[in-house]
C-alpha cells in the first residue's frame, strides 16, 4: 500500500520548464486544432505537426530530464492505482515524488491516444504534409502551407483513406475525453489532498524533490 503522508500539509511544487512548456503546449495545440481551426486545413495540420514535436520532446525528457519527470518516477500500475483509490476511500493521503499512480496511468492514456492521433494523421497528408491553395490558385498561400489538405497528394503519399480518417477522428474524440477526465481529476485531488496542482504547472512553490 501507499506510505501514508506526514501530518504536515505538502508544500506547493512546481515542474521543471520542459515539463511545463511541453504540457501547455500540448494542451493548447489539441483545442485549438480540434475546437478552433478547420480540420484539413494547413494550419491544422501544421499545429499537429507542432504538437507531435512537443509530444516528442516530452518522451525524450521522460529519459533524460529530472528524475521527477522520467517515466522510472511514474511507471504504469493498474495495481498501485487500484491501491490509490483505496487509499482515497479510506481518506488516506501518501507522497509521490511525480504523478499519483492514476495521475501516471492518464498520462500514458493521454500521450498514447495523442500518439495515435498524430500518426493517423500523418498516414492521411503524408510528411511533409501536402496542400492547395484553399481560394483563387493563392500560391503563396500555398507555400506557405495554410491551404486546404490535398487528398491527391494524399494517396500518393501512402494515406489510406477512410480507415484511417476514421480512426483519427475516434482517437482525437476520446483524447478530449480523456483531457476532461484528467482535468476533473486535477480538480478532485488538489481539493482532496491540498495540493496546488495547477501552481506546480504553472511555476508556483517549491521544486519537486522526491520523497
Amino acid at each position: 500500500m501507499s506510505k501514508p503522508e506526514p501530518a504536515q500539509a505538502h508544500p506547493n511544487r512546481r515542474w521543471d520548464p520542459i515539463v511545463v512548456l511541453t504540457h501547455w503546449g500540448i494542451a493548447a495545440g489539441v483545442i485549438v486544432n480540434r475546437l478552433v481551426v478547420e480540420g484539413g486545413s494547413g494550419l491544422h495540420l501544421w499545429l499537429g505537426l507542432a504538437i507531435a514535436a512537443l509530444l516528442g520532446l516530452r518522451l525524450a525528457w521522460g529519459f533524460i530530464g529530472p528524475p521527477e519527470a522520467r517515466f522510472a518516477a511514474f511507471p504504469p500500475s493498474p495495481r498501485r492505482a487500484l491501491e490509490h483509490i483505496g487509499d482515497i476511500r479510506a481518506g488516506r493521503r501518501a507522497a509521490h515524488a511525480s504523478h499519483n499512480p492514476l495521475g501516471a496511468l492518464m498520462a500514458y492514456g493521454l500521450w498514447g491516444t495523442l500518439a495515435v492521433v498524430i500518426a493517423s494523421g500523418i498516414a492521411m497528408t503524408g510528411f511533409p504534409p501536402q496542400v492547395r491553395p484553399e481560394t483563387g490558385g493563392d500560391t503563396a498561400m500555398a507555400s506557405a502551407g495554410l491551404g486546404e489538405f490535398d487528398d491527391e497528394a494524399s494517396e500518393a503519399n501512402g494515406g489510406s483513406g477512410e480507415a484511417v480518417e476514421e480512426i483519427h477522428e475516434a482517437a482525437a474524440n476520446l483524447l478530449l475525453i480523456l483531457a476532461f477526465v484528467h482535468l476533473g481529476g486535477v480538480v478532485f485531488e488538489t481539493r482532496r489532498s491540498g495540493r496546488q496542482v495547477l501552481s506546480s504547472m504553472i511555476g508556483g512553490g517549491s521544486k519537486l524533490r522526491e520523497r
